[in-house]
């Protein structure tokens, strides 16, 4: 019997999210553990995927303003029998209420977005590396966003979503830390293109778009290929866009 790949994807009970889920599931001999928020998100559509021989589902509750959830989510993932963890993908996010301009920007807008898009994130990554670190060739990648490139802003126009680009950043200096100290670690930062979400669709309204031009289906299945065999001579410590596999700037 072929062994389990398991693959933890926070933030999947929608969006790319979803997608990933749905496509790691539609392959056999995968454990995909899903992380939403709480008992109380809706995950009709996780649970009805197809799910292909030897694939099954597992919930966690991770909240990304909690400082515990990431450890109660491990608890309960080896309660369910898992060993080890072979990918784990920081999908979750969000940007600020109300997207305030960089001069109107709050301090508490400013660290919400740091600690869901950034901080939520390392938070996981500590929580998880004992069983990462028990598989063959343990990945960790995070979604980011162009929006965090500082060398793309004056091209893209990003500083009008201060708070969520300065968060990317973040989340993007640390990825590169993560890469550069624990070389045991297979690192890479991913921008899966702008993509047909809400939040996707929000962006792309804003700078003159009918719609994102990425479908989920499309942005999932773009980070699912960069992930199947990356390793850290190929793509650690790369800001990938899975959309048309560029490199991107920092």
């Amino acid at each position: 019997m072929s062994k389990s790949t398991t693959v933890l994807i926070t933030g999947a009970n929608k969006g790319i999210g979803l997608g990933m889920a749905k496509a790691y599931l539609s392959r056999p001999n995968h454990i995909v553990i899903c992380s939403v928020r709480s008992a109380k998100t809706d995950v009709t559509d996780l649970e009805a995927a197809s799910k292909a021989s030897g694939s099954k589902l597992l919930l966690v509750y991770i909240e990304s303003t909690s400082k515990t959830d990431p450890a109660k989510a491990v608890e309960d993932v080896q309660a369910a029998g898992v060993d080890h963890l072979d990918v784990l993908i920081a999908n979750a996010g969000g940007m600020p209420e109300g997207n305030k301009p960089l001069l109107e920007l709050g301090p508490d807008e400013l660290c919400w977005s740091v600690q869901v898009n950034a901080a939520a994130p390392l938070l996981v990554l500590q929580a998880f590396k004992p069983l990462l670190q028990k598989a063959d060739a343990p990945r960790f990648a995070v979604i980011s966003s162009t929006s965090g490139s500082i060398e793309h802003m004056k091209n893209i126009h990003s500083f009008i979503f201060p708070g969520y680009g300065a968060a990317k950043a973040t989340l993007n200096w640390l990825t590169m830390g993560v890469h550069l100290s624990q070389e045991w670690l297979t690192t890479l930062v991913i921008h899966p293109g702008l993509v047909q979400s809400e939040p996707g669709n929000w962006v792309a309204k804003q700078i003159g778009m009918a719609e994102a031009p990425t479908t989920i289906e499309q942005a999932a299945e773009g980070v699912i290929k960069a992930l199947t065999n990356a390793t850290r001579e190929s793509v650690g410590g790369k800001f990938l866009s899975t959309s048309d596999g560029t490199v991107l700037p920092w």
